[in-house]
């Protein structure tokens, strides 16, 4: 946004992307090799189990960790290129950044923190004050200008962090878990209104989270890390509907299972296939809902497709139904309904018979894992 105005500020971008980057990180044993793009008024989500590299990656692009390798370019200017010997330090970067536990000076009021960074940047007390307030009533918080952190709810210190993020102007927002310190309803509430301000960004802006709910609804794009490494990525729909690893399956709730196709047979262990309703030729993965899986007491009668003994290795409460996990020729999980519970009494270490309708799968080629370029 500009002073002057009040509205969003051009963003200048190398070719169609305002962050342009091949981070690569060496942390003793662990690498991070992450190619990584995102085009102006982009938000792309960057999701991983824990260990895969997200705060490593976050910290590169921050400059709080140099690159080994790689590139950082933004907003068409090299902020990290070792190769070069070009290094920019954090506070120079033009990025604006928002902390899981937001990090507010507890000393300043809400006004003067947001007001801290375009002071940085050079404006005189009075402008930068200027430019805090026209914030804090973008974030619907003009009327809580003079208190102090501690005086303000999670949710509003949340608004207070973004505001603050965004006065700098930055080419490129970094939020990291923004709204993990929340309350399920702060957390909804706030989730509503990060995402309209999101949409009048028109820099770059990427969403560290664990929350798939946060990812779905606030990110265009999704990037998958695994072992500092890039794994899927893609639109959200795309993502969501063809999971190509167990992290996303078990993020977006599906079994997921690779195997390899002839017609309507996959094979997924030696001696064990699954009859799905498409047919296909090689490497494939099945994907199939929890609730897809039926289970029984004992084996169905009639020769039903898909049925096998499973071992009962965990329960666990899934809105109003119970979350089965499942050991046995596939590992999988099974939504029972109470009703079903009841007639099942399911327990660890029982033994039942599932069974998956051909129906209910989903199949589609399992093209090779992406990797950055060495």
């Amino acid at each position: 946004m500009t002073a002057e105005t009040g509205k969003p500020a051009a963003v200048p971008a190398f070719g169609d992307a305002v962050l342009d980057a091949r981070l690569v990180v060496d942390r003793g044993a662990f690498r991070l090799d992450l190619p990584l793009t995102i085009g102006p008024g982009e938000v792309v989500a960057l999701l991983g189990p824990n260990g895969a590299g997200k705060t490593t990656a976050l910290r590169a692009l921050a400059g709080l960790l140099p690159l080994t390798a790689g590139h950082l370019r933004l907003a068409g200017r090299h902020l990290d290129h070792p190769d070069r010997r070009v290094w920019i330090p954090a506070e120079q970067r033009g990025i604006g950044v928002v902390f899981q536990d937001y990090l507010l000076f507890p000393h300043l009021n809400a006004l003067d923190n947001v007001a801290f960074g375009p002071r940085r940047q050079g404006l005189s007390r009075h402008r930068a004050r200027q430019r805090a307030a026209r914030w804090l009533t973008r974030v619907g918080l003009a009327e809580h200008a003079r208190r102090k952190p501690r005086q303000l709810s999670g949710g509003q210190a949340q608004r207070v962090a973004l505001a603050r993020a965004l006065a700098v102007e930055p080419a490129l927002l970094l939020l990291d878990e923004p709204l993990a310190a929340l309350d399920a309803r702060t957390r909804l509430d706030t989730r509503a209104q990060l995402q309209h301000h999101l949409g009048g960004h028109t820099g770059a802006t990427l969403l560290v989270t664990h929350d798939p709910i946060d990812a779905v609804v606030l990110a265009d794009r999704l990037v998958v890390i695994e072992d500092g490494h890039l794994v899927q990525e893609g639109d959200v729909a795309t993502v969501i509907d063809q999971p190509r690893t167990d992290f996303v399956a078990r993020l977006v709730g599906l079994n997921l299972h690779r195997g390899h196709a002839d017609g309507h047979r996959v094979r997924v262990t030696d001696g064990f296939h699954l009859v799905v309703g498409d047919r296909h030729t090689g490497d494939v993965f099945v994907a199939f809902t929890p609730s897809t899986v039926a289970l029984h007491p004992r084996r169905p009668d009639g020769g039903t497709h898909n049925t096998w003994p499973a071992t009962v290795t965990g329960i666990q409460r899934h809105g109003d139904h119970l979350r089965v996990q499942l050991a046995g020729p596939v590992a999988v999980t099974a939504d029972i309904t109470p009703a079903a519970a009841a007639r099942l009494t399911p327990r660890p270490g029982q033994t039942l018979w599932a069974t998956v309708d051909a129906a209910g799968t989903r199949v589609y080629p399992a093209t090779p894992t992406p990797r950055a370029e060495a």
